[in-house]
């Protein structure tokens, strides 16, 4: 009891309390600042989600946690909740509405963001960027919505990871404005299509389920004057073709990325450019894209090195 009543008295102190609120505080059991739940290691254990009760839960959700980031979450860290209970059920799915929208400005798909949270939270940082740049890579060729359980609309492929270039497509294909009731049932669809996608990365990495099979898309048939180059950048590969006029490079199309949009696009459009201007790989980057800067460069010169000589 001694004991008890010193560790009081310590608290007390510590948090700077005076006389009355020690008096009140006081009265209240120790047990009410010794008993905590123990704190889970990161990062935390990842268990199976039955996909298709994602689908469904995160579509309802959608609506009621803030839109595409809480929803995302809420379609993983809930059902977790549900079945596991603790610490699951600390997380909550709010914590993610700002997302909505692209995080009000029409960036990165909120319904990724939400995703790579999940993902954030089971996978160390290097594992957790893998499964990121599947999830993106996918996202960019995946027709969206698939699962239409209220309206029928023409589906549409992003072929790209922010707010702007997924709903704006989808938008304008299906004449529709942003708060028509159509659009917002496409977004909600969208976030379980996400959300059972990121399900299936973690099922594969964490020996859960074997990855699909590998679809190898047909190669492009390229002119005698045209060459593919690739570079690896930390966010995944960068590929290009490079146009050549006999001895000079006459064009430089860039046709994958896993770079940042909105950042890398100035580097897209200087860099090449700066090569073609010059006839040379080595030209300046351009501040604040410096890595895809780089990268175009790589994959230019890539492409320059399969040029019989």
């Amino acid at each position: 009891m001694k004991n008890q009543e010193f560790s009081r008295r310590s608290f007390l102190k510590n948090i700077g309390l005076g006389t009355a609120g020690a008096a009140m505080i006081s009265a209240l059991p120790m047990a009410s600042f010794a008993e905590t739940p123990n704190v889970p290691e990161y990062p935390w254990a990842w268990h199976p989600i039955d996909k298709q009760k994602a689908l469904e839960y995160t579509y309802k959700r959608w609506y009621e946690v803030g839109g595409c980031g809480g929803g995302a979450v809420a379609g993983i860290i809930e059902l977790l909740a549900e079945e596991y209970g603790y610490p699951y059920n600390v997380i909550p799915a709010k914590m993610m509405a700002l997302a909505a929208g692209g995080f009000g400005c029409q960036e990165l798909c909120g319904a990724l963001a939400g995703a790579c949270a999940m993902i954030g939270l089971f996978c160390e940082p290097k594992d957790a960027g893998e499964i990121r740049n599947q999830l993106f890579a996918w996202y960019r060729k995946e027709p969206f919505p698939t699962y239409q359980p209220e309206y029928t609309a023409v589906t549409t492929v992003a072929e790209g990871i922010t707010c702007r270039e997924s709903v704006n497509k989808f938008m304008k294909a299906n004449n529709l404005e942003m708060g028509d009731a159509p659009r917002k049932a496409r977004c909600a669809a969208l976030t379980g299509e996400v959300v059972v996608k990121t399900i299936e990365l973690l099922n594969v990495h964490f020996g859960f389920e074997e990855a699909a099979p590998v679809v190898e898309e047909p190669a492009a048939e390229l002119g005698a004057n045209e060459y593919i180059g690739t570079s690896e950048t930390e966010r995944g590969a960068m590929k290009v073709k490079v146009t050549m006029d006999g001895d000079k490079i006459a064009n430089i199309e860039i046709l994958e990325s896993m770079e940042t949009p909105g950042i890398c696009d100035p580097a897209f459009d200087a860099v090449p450019k700066a090569i073609i201007e010059s006839q040379s790989t080595q030209v300046d980057t351009v501040a604040g894209a410096t890595q895809s800067s780089a990268a175009i460069m790589a994959a230019v010169e890539d492409a320059l090195s399969q040029i019989k000589k």
